[in-house]
């Protein structure tokens, strides 16, 4: 592992986890807001459903099944390279944006694009629905981070990732 190789992989980890703690400390006071209205029994059953349903399908499903895995493993990739450019841009090497594989290039701007039209979306419903949501997305985002720093952290203890960075065949 070369020093270069290790600092990018530490901008890279840091710079994807304070990206997705961005998000999860802005809604997590989006999601207090709902709170402050008198939920009806009706709202308390549905955000604790979508609670639940978003740490299954957003955090278990696709985050640690899928994303924290390989962005893991391509962090892992980092530390012994000395590619200039990945290492500057390394959290969004890390994410998948460039250097990878068709598919995961195709899945991270898509994803991208997705959550950016559901975001101006759900900012057009009004409290507490929008609260409520915004719930379930924090949970599902929260799974999402420590899944990814235990997968980052099993990579380098184990001297291996547990899955592939998907890199493009050269």
């Amino acid at each position: 592992m070369k020093v270069i190789g290790l600092f990018a992989s530490l901008w890279a980890a840091v710079g994807i986890c304070a990206l997705l703690g961005t998000a999860i400390w802005r809604l997590s006071s989006r999601a207090s807001e709902a709170l402050r209205f008198e939920l009806s029994h009706l709202q308390w059953i549905l955000l604790v459903l979508w609670a639940f349903f978003m740490a299954y399908a957003e955090g278990f499903k696709g985050f640690q099944k899928s994303f924290s895995p390989r962005t893991a493993a391509r962090i892992y990739h980092l530390a012994s390279s000395t590619n200039l450019l990945h290492s500057l841009l390394a959290p969004f090497f890390g994410m998948g944006y460039f250097h990878a594989t068709k598919r995961t290039k195709i899945v991270a701007y898509s994803l991208t694009i997705g959550i950016t039209l559901l975001v101006i979306l759900v900012r057009l419903i009004p409290q507490p629905w929008r609260g409520i949501i915004d719930a379930g997305v924090v949970v599902g985002l929260t799974w999402g981070v420590l899944s990814l720093i235990i997968f980052i952290l099993r990579s380098f203890v184990k001297g291996k990732p547990d899955a592939s960075p998907e890199l493009p065949n050269m």
